[in-house]
């Protein structure tokens, strides 16, 4: 079993910015890809940014150029740095672990962008 706990969701205003952090724990292997998703009120949980243990990353359109995911794998953890943050961007941020067994969800951060 694994497990995710995210943290850095809040309130800020469009422009600001917000850093999101996921720590797993647990049965992790070291191949894996590990990843945020979001969902806002009504709609469909998408991808935001996803990064495999090598370091490649995947973006949605919507958020390049300002949002930026890493990862620290000694800690097993992943990073989504949020910068010039819009009113659409306010949803529930989802970590996810994709791994060979199956993959994990976190339980969800809130992220609202007040314009």
């Amino acid at each position: 079993q694994v497990q995710l706990v995210e943290s850095g969701g809040g309130l800020v205003q469009a422009g600001g910015s917000l850093r999101l952090s996921c720590a797993a724990s647990g049965r992790i292997f070291s191949v894996n890809v590990m990843g945020w998703y979001r969902q806002a009120p009504g709609k469909q949980r998408e991808l935001v940014a996803r990064i495999t243990s090598g370091g490649t990353t995947n973006v949605a359109d919507s958020v390049k150029g300002r949002f930026a995911i890493s990862r620290d794998n000694a800690k097993n953890t992943v990073f989504l740095q949020m910068n010039s943050l819009k009113p659409e961007d306010t949803a529930v941020y989802y970590c996810n672990i994709d791994q060979r067994d199956r993959d994990y969800w976190g339980q969800g951060t809130q992220v609202t962008v007040s314009s």
